[in-house]
């Protein structure tokens, strides 16, 4: 009999079937107890991976992989992983699924898959501007948060439909690669109102302002990959960086402290030199005294793009808490997409690091770099322009 690694490694992800685009307005019930639903089923197919150009999700996992195959075994890994893509989206088990009831539809469940650096050592057409980070004078990097050579990105409304999600993709990983490390995270990207926000860190930060916005030139420009080789057009580059926060000694501070530190007010994110969230930053503005409003090693102003040479990058933060026994760690898994690693995210990193006011409450301890590979069409799968 055909084991389910040995059909889909030779037949691809066609068979797995189609999953019902997100947004879409079903009718639930008859006559007049008739009701309106809205799908919250994101479709996995398209020109980039589903879960990328989207705010954080509430709950989320990563898992790196250490690749134990060869090319051909990474190729039948990537159409495995994309047919359990296509059902887990839909909310439907994945063959071989020893748990499917909790494949729950309606999760606006996404999975993002990456490629480590050592994975262009075995396929070549390494994408431009993929380099890994050099160790920053603040870092304090941990072997178990750090590298790998595949990444597997979780992220749904719930934590079950996470937890289901990774045990699949883990298990079908099997003989192929093997989880190297581990990381939750949580966002809260929802206002008492019910409307989106743009949520908040741990240190009680409005994160992620600046961000370009979604389907504009500027987050497409910044974003997706127009540069060679020709099997990464429409993809991105992904930097992982678990930053760990010294909640304790933040809390010592005055919230006027706090504020000339981040650059910005944190009742409402907007920038000390204005009264909205979304104000530009008057990095020109000074106070009585003839200081900066802003300071000279504010975070807002140092990662500002008018500052870095109109370098821009879009970020994702999921907070976490990580226990030990009675101790209790907390922080950011920052998560930075751009075009270029090399061209973007390093220069506006080696700028924070130089001179960031927050560096003195937070400690950078897991790094690495992936490569998103662009989207896939049904009867198609992940990485195919590059393994097929």
């Amino acid at each position: 009999m055909t084991s389910r690694r040995q059909f889909f490694g030779y037949a691809g992800a066609a068979a797995a079937g189609a999953a019902a685009g997100g947004g879409v307005v079903v009718a639930v019930g008859t006559g007049s107890s008739q009701e309106q639903v809205v799908s919250r089923t994101i479709s996995p197919y398209g020109d980039h991976q589903a879960g990328i150009a989207r705010p954080a999700s509430a709950a989320n996992e990563l898992v790196a992989f250490k690749l134990g195959t060869d090319r051909a075994g990474l190729g039948r890994l990537m159409r495995l992983w994309s047919s359990d893509i296509v059902a887990l989206a839909d909310g439907r088990a994945a063959p071989g699924d020893t748990a499917p009831e909790l494949a729950a539809a309606n999760k606006n469940l996404t999975v993002t898959v990456g490629f480590g650096p050592r994975v262009f050592t075995l396929t070549g057409q390494k994408p431009v501007g993929l380099d890994d980070l050099p160790v920053m004078r603040h870092d304090r990097l941990q072997p178990a948060w750090s590298g790998g050579d595949l990444l597997v990105m979780v992220g749904a409304d719930d934590a079950v439909s996470v937890v289901h999600a990774v045990r699949r993709l883990i298990a079908d990983a099997k003989p192929f690669a093997t989880p190297v490390w581990r990381q939750t995270g949580f966002w809260d990207g929802t206002g008492a109102d019910g409307k989106p926000v743009t949520g908040r860190n741990l240190f009680g930060q409005v994160d992620g302002t600046g961000n370009p916005a979604f389907g504009t030139p500027e987050f497409d420009q910044t974003v997706w990959s127009a540069d060679g080789p020709d099997w990464f057009r429409g993809g991105t580059m992904l930097v992982v960086r678990r930053i760990r926060m010294n909640l304790d000694t933040w809390d010592e501070l005055t919230r006027s402290e706090q504020e000339r530190a981040v650059g910005r007010k944190l009742s409402t994110g907007a920038p000390l030199t204005g009264a909205a969230e979304h104000d530009e930053l008057d990095l020109e503005a000074r106070d009585a005294d003839g200081r900066p409003v802003i300071a000279q090693n504010a975070h807002a102003r140092l990662s500002h793009h008018s500052e870095n040479d109109g370098r821009r990058i879009f970020r994702k933060g999921l907070n976490y808490v990580h226990d030990s026994g009675a101790t209790r760690e907390s922080g950011l898994v920052f998560l930075s997409h751009q075009a270029s690693v090399s061209g973007q995210f390093l220069p506006l990193l080696t700028r924070l690091d130089a001179a960031d006011a927050l560096n003195e409450w937070t400690t950078t301890i897991g790094s690495a770099v992936f490569a998103l590979p662009p989207g896939f069409q049904p009867g198609g799968w992940l990485g195919q322009p590059l393994l097929g």
